[in-house]
């Protein structure tokens, strides 16, 4: 992939982001997420890419935009793998919380795993721990692990965790071991990065999530140095067969980065709605002006580059009024 499609892909996700963050707090995530999703299609015709959509907003018959399978920009680039979440974190937007972003992946052709809409047992962590701890061990060996590694008591680890019932038993052992916990109301994929950023103190990332949420997360960390290793959790022979269908031929077996993204070039965008962990969100100025941060890297060179970019308004005719 060249170089210069970093810079053009970060268009798209200040585009949807500046879309959505209108309804902040309005208590419609569904028109929020309706609008991210509008702008982001309608950037993506400008850039240059014959992008297939691997990770959407749904399939053909359930989603009007960015489904499974669709074709995205103008067509005469390179062939590329693209996974999208327009706005990740749609309750997040409604309720007026934090860590909302609009994200976006793109991997050379027939390298982004195509993961079911289901949910992923995840392990993430930063470049310090790679290689050093396993989704396999039960998580109190994970943590003695990951405390040596780090050369400090386990008492002082900071485990970040999404605020969900289904976590009700391993929040406890947490709490048994002593760790100290950083509860996450939503977006799984910042959640995920977090590890990878020393600045937001959080050693491991745990838990339950979406599982194409985690394979953008996992091409982050690529970018990032960090690790994610996952394992899809089917609920029912329903979901058992369409992993089987998409080309999954142990649902069950652990997941590694090189399973999710390949092993090629991958770049990742992400601007933010709601101020979080690493990104400051949307902020209306004087003069029709709106300000955006972003983050964009890319795998092959591991360069991470943070963009703080001034809109103004009226210019963005893609916006919907």
């Amino acid at each position: 992939m060249e170089r210069e499609l970093a810079l053009e892909i970060v268009r798209v996700t200040e585009l949807a982001a500046l879309a959505s963050a209108p309804w902040m707090g309005r208590g419609n995530k569904h028109h929020a997420d309706g609008a991210a999703t509008s702008a982001m299609r309608a950037m993506f015709d400008s850039i240059s890419v014959k992008g297939t959509v691997v990770i959407g907003e749904g399939e053909m018959d359930e989603a009007p935009m960015l489904y499974i399978g669709e074709r995205v920009g103008s067509l005469n680039g390179p062939e590329v793998d693209v996974a999208v979440d327009p706005l990740e974190g749609t309750e997040i937007v409604a309720k007026g919380l934090n860590n909302a972003m609009s994200v976006i992946a793109v991997a050379d052709k027939g390298n982004l795993l195509h993961a079911p809409d289901m949910y992923m047992e995840k392990l993430a962590v930063g470049p310090q721990l790679v290689g050093k701890v396993s989704i396999t061990d039960p998580i109190e060996v994970t943590l003695r692990k990951a405390a040596e590694a780090l050369q400090k008591p386990v008492r002082e680890l900071t485990v970040m965790i999404l605020d969900r019932a289904r976590h009700d038993s391993l929040i406890k052992t947490l709490r048994k071991v002593g760790v100290r916990i950083k509860f996450l109301s939503d977006g799984d994929v910042a959640g995920a990065m977090a590890p990878a950023f020393p600045e937001a103190g959080i050693d491991l990332y745990v838990g339950s999530g979406g599982a194409p949420e985690g394979v953008l997360a996992a091409a982050a960390l690529k970018c990032l140095g960090g690790e994610l290793q996952g394992r899809l959790m089917p609920s029912d022979g329903k979901e058992y067969d369409r992993c089987i269908q998409m080309g999954i031929e142990d649902p069950y077996k652990v997941l590694t980065m090189e399973d999710m993204i390949g092993d090629g070039d991958v770049i990742f965008a992400a601007t933010g709605v709601t101020p979080g962990e690493f990104l400051g969100g949307v902020r209306y100025l004087p003069d029709q002006r709106a300000e955006t941060h972003s983050i964009v890297m890319r795998a092959k060179t591991r360069t991470i580059r943070f963009i703080r970019s001034l809109h103004y308004l009226p210019s963005k005719t893609l916006l919907e009024s």
